[in-house]
């Protein structure tokens, strides 16, 4: 069973082109996580919010990412983060084209 993340938190920029140039590194690093299949990052100027969407194999790998992201965005500055884990359904998934499969 896979399993999506949903991080979001509040965030002053950069954003657009600037964030992928200044978090390139990192989105590259996030590749070699334990379990991680895959993110769709988010960000709001409007509202100076910034997250992400993933997709784990396990429970236990997205609750380690987790611990790790919220720490590492600490060091940033950066806090609180809000994050929730949710089981993914893939029969429902599959209808509506969602990339789960595994």
């Amino acid at each position: 069973m896979a399993y999506i993340l949903q991080v979001d938190f509040e965030m002053n920029g950069p954003f657009g082109d600037e964030m992928a140039k200044a978090f390139s590194e990192l989105a590259t690093s996030i590749n070699n996580e334990k379990g991680f299949i895959w993110k769709i990052w988010t960000e709001s100027p409007e509202t100076k919010e910034a997250g992400g969407i993933y997709l784990f194999e396990t429970k236990g790998a997205a609750e380690k990412y987790v611990k790790m992201h919220t720490e590492r965005l600490a060091g940033f500055g950066i806090s609180p983060v809000h994050a929730k884990i949710f089981e993914v359904n893939s029969a429902l998934t599959e209808i509506n084209k969602g990339p789960v499969k595994q």
